[in-house]
């Protein structure tokens, strides 16, 4: 199973709809909160200049975010990708 990185900040509700989808398939994952700029910054190098929170990476591959993650779970693509 390739590793799960969530961007979040401890506010926000998608971040949280985000951590209960991956919780709810017992996905382990590393959250890394991003209150602080130079954490927002890395953030969003890596994410292709997204900003926004939540982020999230399957491996290497950016998911995006909130929605992203449960369209890609509502399309059955989700599972393979954790899975790979």
């Amino acid at each position: 199973m390739p590793s799960v990185t969530i961007y979040t900040k401890s506010w926000c509700p998608y971040c949280q709809a985000a951590k209960e989808l991956l919780t709810k398939k017992g996905v382990a994952f590393e959250e890394i909160d991003v209150a602080d700029r130079e954490k927002q910054a890395a953030m969003a190098k890596r994410a292709n200049g997204r900003s926004t929170v939540p982020q999230i990476f399957i491996g290497d591959a950016h998911v995006g975010g909130c929605d992203d993650l449960h369209a890609l779970d509502a399309a059955g693509k989700l599972d393979p990708m954790l899975a790979a």
